[in-house]
């Protein structure tokens, strides 16, 4: 009998911590459109040299901070001032060693094991279906943002490693722009997509199929080349290959790639094949 009251009595209690979370988040949220919307304004300043997706989202850029490695911001790839910066949990504490203050502090907190005192708090219940990665992204789209740059999501964990690589892929499918960006490499995921490179780029390049199949794969300027083919989930054909110093180019017609590099590369440009044009640059030359 006694364990069934006290059982009762721990669900009710954290009924109650849900609820009031709950609450918090909803009174946090309701105070961010402002600041947001300014940012949205500056962003629509510079819409020049952009990817169809960043045009698409009227430049606006989310930068998310998670827990994992974290070595400083990429070159190019630095939220400014313009651009939404979330620290999602853990993120906080890196942000914190940069001098760096987020326009959002969003998480359950199990990371920090504190809850921080910040003007655009976004607390969630430990008892969820996602992670503070995933509920930071889901955030942003909601607020229109289509562009992602995710630091802090590899190293550390495993399983949060692998999880931040199914959301980069439910991501790409979404027709959102993403790049997971650690201390030593960057991955993104294109879906009927193409990234190239310049001739500058160096170093190890790795493609693999995120689904069944991707047909239409090309793989161009590359020491290995890929010409009209079939990448499967259970081969890793795509893995190793080599920048040449020549400019360089991966795209697929139909499916989804995961597509890793080293970070010192930096970042590609990004075409999606919703655009017309895409469908003949695919199989030109470069």
């Amino acid at each position: 009998m006694k364990v069934g009251q006290t059982s009762a009595k721990k669900t009710a209690a954290e009924k109650t911590i849900a609820e009031k979370i709950f609450t918090e988040q909803r009174a946090a949220e309701a105070d961010l459109p402002e600041r947001i919307s300014a940012k949205k304004t500056d962003a629509g300043k510079a819409l020049e040299g952009m990817t169809s997706t960043e045009k698409a989202s009227g430049g606006r850029k989310c930068f998310i901070v998670g827990a994992g490695e974290f070595d400083g911001f990429l070159a190019g790839a630095d939220p400014g001032t313009e651009n939404l910066l979330i620290a999602a949990d853990g993120g906080y504490r890196h942000l914190q060693s940069l001098g760096r203050k987020p326009d959002v502090l969003l998480g359950d907190f199990d990371s920090l094991e504190v809850v921080p005192e910040h003007e655009h708090l976004i607390r969630h219940s430990p008892i969820k279906d996602d992670t503070d990665m995933a509920l930071a992204v889901a955030y942003a789209q909601k607020e229109g943002y289509r562009t992602f740059f995710l630091y802090g999501g590899l190293g550390g964990r495993l399983d949060h490693t692998l999880a931040n690589i199914q959301l980069l892929t439910g991501m790409s499918k979404e027709g959102l722009e993403g790049y997971l960006i650690g201390e030593d490499s960057v991955i993104t995921a294109v879906t009927d997509g193409k990234l190239s490179f310049p001739e500058t780029a160096s170093g190890m390049v790795s493609v693999f199929c995120m689904g069944a199949s991707a047909t239409g794969v090309y793989e161009r300027g590359l020491k290995y080349s890929l010409e009209d083919a079939i990448l499967t989930c259970d081969r890793a054909l795509g893995v190793s290959n080599e920048f040449t110093g020549e400019k360089s180019s991966i795209a697929v017609r139909s499916g989804t790639l995961l597509i890793m590099w080293d970070a010192k590369n930096g970042l590609p440009s990004a075409v999606s094949l919703s655009d017309t044009r895409m469908q003949t640059s695919i199989e030109d030359s470069e």
